[in-house]
């Protein structure tokens, strides 16, 4: 899914746009028990519960797409009878009112989901007649020949609220506040079926994880029985990997800056694109040998990449760079430059030693304090 895919959905939880109908939940204590399960018409709800539960649908849907949206495939097997996906199926065609199949979603999350506290599980079904569109993207409500039905779970801890004191406007007195149990934003949920190109996609989910860096894989195996990517820091850590093997020796400040460079560059001319930017390896590949890697280092890329990445493996370049600076770090100094910027740090030996030459160029401040120099726009700046 897109950006503007998953915010058109979100649109869809307010009050004037919504069409949920039912929502269910089942509150699980830190034993794994259930506590109590509840089931009803979405828009029988007071008005101040349903804006409750719109903020968390709508957080469902919320993030970086590659960091903590991800759209997942099912294999071909999970489509088969006794399947994940098919489980999934048959669940939102149920409507969610097959009280059977419903608990029988409960257990499953319960058996793959480990968090330590209690937790809340929230679902809704929806059936949204999805509006065409004039080509210069215009939404036309009575030209829908479209219909996307789905669900949309979402798993919210529950904690009890802080201590405190509060002020008891009958007694005119400050007191000691009653703690109760709250929920919270959830910290993962996913959508199925995909909302992909406007369109039904019975062969995706769109994935939500609060925590980028771990995306619950054996819940994710588990549940939906579908492949997870590389986390965003996962995928950072393989392409700096992936740099340092393949140059050996020869990885110096000049081809990391090319790489670096480059990738910024192929950055801000998709910035405006709906779908995030993946490089395959060959993609890579042709990154690496542009940016200076000799041939003979090249060499060995196919098997460096397959080793540490995976042949069929695609990194998201905003997870694998930091578009909004340059940094280099030695043990006692950190230097950071606009990524534009990288022209004006370089290597150089001097007096035998190799040493960091940066251009100083107009006004320089120490720690707040306006330096006078006496070379006026430029000078140099050297360390081990």
């Amino acid at each position: 899914m897109i950006k503007q895919e998953i915010s058109e959905i979100k649109k869809l939880f307010t009050q004037n746009n919504c069409s949920i109908t039912r929502i269910c939940g089942c509150y699980v204590d830190g034993e794994k028990n259930k506590k109590t399960e509840f089931k009803q018409a979405f828009l029988s709800l007071p008005e101040e519960e349903m804006f409750k539960y719109f903020e968390i649908l709508r957080k469902t849907l919320s993030g970086t797409l590659g960091k903590n949206l991800l759209t997942l495939e099912f294999p071909l097997k999970t489509e088969e009878e006794g399947g994940t996906q098919e489980f999934l199926l048959r669940l939102r065609d149920s409507k969610l009112k097959d009280d059977a199949l419903l608990d029988e979603f409960y257990d499953k999350i319960i058996e793959a989901y480990e968090f330590v506290g209690n937790y809340l599980i929230l679902v809704i079904h929806d059936v949204y007649d999805v509006p065409g569109k004039t080509l210069d993207g215009i939404a036309m409500e009575d030209a829908s020949d479209e219909v996307y039905e789905y669900i949309l779970t979402c798993i919210c801890p529950v904690n009890l609220s802080k201590p405190g004191l509060s002020y008891n406007a009958v007694e005119n007195t400050f007191q000691n506040r009653i703690r109760d149990w709250v929920v919270g934003l959830p910290d993962t949920g996913f959508l199925f079926p995909a909302f992909n190109d406007r369109c039904v996609d019975l062969h995706s989910t769109l994935y939500y994880s609060k925590d980028a860096e771990d995306l619950k894989e054996g819940f994710v195996s588990q549940l939906l029985g579908c492949p997870l990517p590389l986390s965003a820091g996962g995928q950072k850590e393989t392409f700096q990997a992936l740099i340092e093997e393949t140059l050996g020796e020869t990885c110096d400040i000049e081809v990391v800056k090319n790489i670096h460079d480059k990738l910024a560059e192929m950055a801000e001319e998709h910035k405006d694109e709906p779908a995030p930017l993946m490089l395959d390896k060959n993609e890579v590949k042709t990154l690496f040998a542009s940016s200076g890697v000799s041939n003979e280092k090249m060499e060995e890329f196919d098997r460096h990449y397959d080793e540490t990445a995976g042949e069929d493996t695609s990194l998201l370049v905003n997870n694998v760079i930091n578009t909004r600076t340059f940094e280099v770090k030695t043990p006692d100094i950190v230097i950071k430059v606009k990524p534009e910027r990288t022209d004006l740090i370089e290597t150089q030996t001097i007096n035998g030693r190799e040493c960091l030459v940066i251009e100083l160029g107009g006004s320089v401040e120490v720690n707040g304090i306006t330096i006078r120099s006496s070379h006026n726009n430029a000078g140099e700046f050297a360390e081990e």
